[in-house]
């Protein structure tokens, strides 16, 4: 029988980024009591949660390698706090035109070869990292943006693997790491 499970793709800064990131999540879950962005790793989305036969998982990756081999590191600078509305606030994403290239493919690669719904946030694609939301009260961002602002982040980014990553046990975890070129 089939199992399906939840999944996304994104580009995963490792090392000094995540850990700012990271940070900066933990800081607002103390001071705010805002913690649903701890759910997942500090992350680019250029493929909306999916949902996926979890048996076919293999045969995804294989295919996600082919797609990737065609294509190179991206670079990207990550800083500036930002805000959508009054629902999400995020660490600002500046990429070359190649990085909107780059998921406007893929989201047609998925949808063409993997039969992957296009979602309507994957047609608006505005690369950022997400530092909190879902559980942040609309009173609450421009104190949140004050704190974030007073340790700011300005990174520069080369995103050197596409990451699949899984619904596990109501997290996000890291499930594949994918060569890009």
């Amino acid at each position: 029988m089939a199992s399906f499970q939840k999944y996304f793709l994104a580009l995963v800064p490792e090392g000094e980024l995540q850990e700012q990131a990271t940070f900066l999540k933990e800081t607002l879950k103390e001071r705010f009591n805002v913690k649903y962005a701890l759910k997942s790793p500090a992350h680019i989305t250029v493929k909306m949660p999916f949902t996926y036969n979890e048996s076919k998982e293999e045969y995804l990756e294989q295919r996600l390698k082919e797609f990737l081999k065609d294509y190179h590191p991206l670079e990207l600078i990550v800083g500036g706090v930002r805000k959508f509305g009054d629902r999400v606030v995020y660490l600002n994403v500046e990429g070359k035109e190649d990085l909107f290239f780059f998921q406007k493919n893929l989201k047609a690669f998925c949808k063409r070869e993997l039969n992957i719904v296009d979602e309507l946030s994957d047609r608006n694609f505005h690369p950022h990292m997400t530092i909190a939301f879902k559980d942040l009260k609309k009173n609450q961002i421009p104190n949140i943006i004050k704190v974030l602002e007073e340790q700011p982040v300005l990174e520069r980014f080369v995103a050197e693997q596409l990451f699949l990553l899984k619904r596990v046990e109501g997290r996000w975890k890291t499930h594949k790491k994918i060569k890009i070129g």
